[in-house]
């Protein structure tokens, strides 16, 4: 029963910021300002914006770009999921995915400020959990913002609650996100979380300083800053795990979307064309079922990996992805080949020993050793170890992947229009890009 009421307690935390702009009272709901007001109030939000996150955004992040980058096909009839398919200009800003993507990220970037803003005025919490539970607010606001600047040439810094807001170009929304992991660690550098943070909040699956870190080298990765991207890879202790955690009480978003009731199912060959992947990859049968069908000339397939079922974890980041980083942005700046391909191989040759099963089994690189056919082999291999964690959209940019309308094959959009339900009540809302 305790951990029954423990969970229940960041559910009815964000049941208040899902719910606050409805006029029904709860005459029994704390307030906002009394769950504000409180060290077990801040302590209840703090779990609830991690919940929500690997929840309520992760179901955005890992469905909807994954079928605009082409991993997987949406199938159903409905008319949201036949849009986002066809993409292109097919694809209206009335979208219901692309509402909910946009409306995710404003939800928990509000929960995110909410505790910023009113923890360090609550009494009662020491330096080392107030530190714990900023550094992690910043965390995951920084993380929203790169989920919205990989979907939109333009967003805000603040969440929307109050309309209307200021729309930036995607660049600063980076520089915002980066800002944040900074403040993350400062805090925890100034005052390390105590225990008791670490257990009541944290658990022992989610790893703050090294998922700080990572984001750290991911989101300065997607900015181009690939000097501060090798720099916070190198700081990732890739001995250690952090990952969202699933109960029946608070279920694996992948599963009830993908095995539940499917409206989308997974391409084959990671939706690569066959020039891009290889036949040999272990991955393959690490994501996939043997369900082959072909469905309006697309072969798909069924899902496993990591929506195997309603507990599985997902992982905050994989320690190939930061091999993946480090390999980039050396050959990006133009550092040694040698360790760049030396750090590919890593991933490719892996046959056990990840701590999430992904390992390749594939043999040693052997093609030309040169900037651009090293940097293509990473883009290869992002697209196969990060299959569905919503970046292969943003890699297709990064790594000049053919763009639609001419080529569709990998991406049938480069941004998504802005949601008309953000337009209507926002007169600052830009023009639609045109694919």
């Amino acid at each position: 029963m305790k951990n029954k009421i423990i969970l229940l307690i960041p559910i009815l935390i964000i049941f208040l910021f899902t719910s606050c702009k409805q006029n029904l009272v709860n005459p029994n709901a704390a307030s906002d300002k009394q769950v504000l007001s409180t060290r077990e109030g801040i302590i209840a939000l703090s779990i609830g914006i991690r919940q929500n996150y690997s929840t309520n955004v992760l179901a955005s992040t890992m469905v909807t770009p994954s079928v605009t980058a082409r991993e997987v096909k949406g199938v159903a009839t409905f008319f949201n999921v036949i849009e986002i398919e066809q993409g292109g200009t097919d694809l209206p800003a009335s979208n219901v995915n692309v509402s909910n993507y946009w409306a995710a990220m404003q939800r928990e970037m509000s929960m995110c400020e909410s505790l910023i803003q009113n923890a360090p005025n609550v009494t009662g919490i020491d330096a080392g959990t107030l530190s714990g539970v900023m550094a992690q607010a910043y965390l995951f606001k920084a993380m929203t913002l790169a989920n919205l600047a990989m979907a939109y040439q333009q967003a805000d810094i603040n969440s929307d609650q109050k309309i209307p807001v200021t729309f930036v170009p995607r660049d600063q929304v980076l520089s915002e996100a980066i800002r944040l992991l900074n403040l993350a660690v400062n805090n925890i550098k100034s005052n390390p979380p105590t225990t008791s943070f670490n257990s009541s909040v944290l658990g022992p699956n989610f790893d703050l300083v090294n998922s700080i870190y990572a984001m750290e080298a991911r989101i300065n990765l997607i900015a181009g800053r690939y000097d501060s991207a090798l720099y916070n890879a190198n700081l990732v202790d890739l001995g250690k795990v952090s990952q969202f955690v699933y109960s029946t009480l608070s279920p694996n978003p992948l599963y009830n979307l993908y095995i539940i009731a499917p409206s989308y199912f997974p391409r084959i060959h990671f939706g690569l064309p066959d020039s891009l992947y290889y036949k040999g990859d272990n991955r393959l049968n690490f994501y996939f079922g043997n369900n082959i069908q072909i469905i309006e000339g697309d072969t798909i397939t069924s899902m496993l990996g990591f929506a195997s079922s309603q507990t599985t974890a997902i992982p905050v980041y994989t320690p190939d992805e930061i091999r993946l980083i480090r390999a980039e942005s050396i050959l990006r700046t133009g550092g040694s080949l040698n360790d760049a391909l030396s750090l590919i191989n890593y991933v490719r040759t892996q046959t056990a020993g990840d701590p999430f099963g992904v390992n390749a089994g594939l043999p040693p690189y052997s093609g030309a050793v040169t900037t651009q056919d090293l940097l293509e082999e990473v883009y290869k291999q992002r697209c196969a170890e990060l299959y569905l964690s919503g970046l292969k959209w943003e890699d297709t940019r990064r790594f000049n992947r053919p763009a639609p309308p001419t080529f569709n094959s990998e991406r049938n959009r480069i941004f998504y229009p802005y949601p008309q339900a953000e337009r209507i009540v926002n007169p600052n809302t830009p023009g639609d890009p045109s694919i």
